[in-house]
């Protein structure tokens, strides 16, 4: 296994509009449409975070497929942060929950966990 081994995420909503609008204002960003894949999974919509294939951490989307459950799984996706703090206080105003607060994880910094309006839960990742 290559270190980092994450390379792609896809967190999976079922009202995509509700999600792009909780993501964009809680780490202040622009997601963009990502084109479906031909094949099996052409019935996707995607919209991608930010981000650039050839540096350090992975790439993403918010995914929409028929069928595909959202909420409730058991992968936890961390976004990082200068200060997880920061973005955990747009949570609530975006439609979001904090489910744990900002707390210490030691010598790796800090995390928060929230939920967003879909019902996933994602970590928020600092070292300060």
């Amino acid at each position: 296994m290559k270190p980092n081994p994450v390379v792609w995420f896809e967190i999976y909503v079922q009202d995509m509009a509700r999600a792009q609008a909780f993501y964009e204002a809680v780490f202040q960003c622009r997601l963009a449409p990502l084109g479906a894949p031909e094949g099996e999974a052409s019935d996707y919509q995607m919209l991608a975070f930010p981000g650039e294939m050839t540096t350090m951490g992975a790439a993403g989307t918010l995914c929409k497929m028929e069928g595909a459950p959202s909420g409730g799984g058991g992968t936890l996706v961390y976004f990082g942060c200068d200060d997880c703090a920061v973005e955990q206080g747009r949570v609530a105003a975006a439609g979001g929950q904090v489910f744990k607060p900002k707390f210490a994880i030691g010598e790796y910094g800090f995390a928060a966990l929230v939920t967003d309006t879909e019902g996933n839960m994602i970590g928020l990742h600092s070292m300060a």
